[in-house]
């Protein structure tokens, strides 16, 4: 598999903010008097690697359309608040491995997330170093493939791999004619990926090895 450069997926690739989630949304369902069930970690779970939008709608299923709207809107803001006080948990190996990577690769981000979470995630984690580029859905509103090929375009990447724990991931890389790493630790699951790493410290091994040939 050749490749001059890594684009990364980032929730259930990098890291899990699930648990900074739930409170964020439980803060905005308090705040706006809505009455729900207590949102927890594995509600955020079930909806992560979807547009934030479509998190929403999903979890808060029924909610008349102006209560969504507001839980949309105000939960985007609140989630950025809650991760940059909590921060999320990093998967075994991130911390080294990105190092290494960024050596040898120009690596890059897009994510289905929110404005201003992939700048919390680099923030929180002092990774930003790492990362050349990155575009989200709450930057352009447009699909991930779009964001991916925005990704390649501007930056010049001539053989790019995208790495991605989801389906929406890998259909997005098909899109782009992209190579597709499933990160099988995370939340979803692949369609037939190029290739399967089973943990970061897999993967890191896997991305390097071609330089080592």
């Amino acid at each position: 598999m050749q490749f001059d450069s890594i684009v990364f997926d980032l929730d259930g690739t990098l890291w899990d903010t699930t648990p900074a989630c739930a409170v964020a949304w439980n803060s905005v369902l308090q705040r706006n008097g809505l009455a729900f069930r207590e949102i927890t970690a594995d509600d955020v779970r079930q909806v992560t690697g979807k547009p934030h939008d479509d998190c929403i709608r999903l979890t808060f299923e029924g909610f008349p359309e102006h209560e969504l709207q507001a839980v949309i809107d105000q939960t985007a803001v609140e989630d950025n608040v809650a991760i940059a006080r909590m921060g999320g948990t990093l998967y075994p190996g991130v911390g080294e491995g990105l190092p290494l990577l960024a050596e040898r690769f120009p690596l890059f981000i897009v994510s289905n997330c929110q404005e201003g979470y992939i700048e919390t995630f680099l923030s929180f984690t002092g990774f930003g170093s790492y990362f050349q580029d990155f575009e989200c859905f709450g930057n352009t509103g447009r699909p991930k493939s779009e964001n991916l090929s925005r990704v390649i375009d501007r930056n010049g990447l001539q053989a790019p791999i995208m790495i991605g724990d989801a389906e929406g991931d890998e259909v997005a890389a098909r899109a782009c004619g992209v190579p597709f790493i499933l990160a099988s630790y995370g939340f979803g699951r692949g369609i037939a990926p190029d290739h399967v790493c089973h943990s970061f410290r897999d993967l890191t091994e896997f991305l390097l090895q071609p330089m080592t040939n």
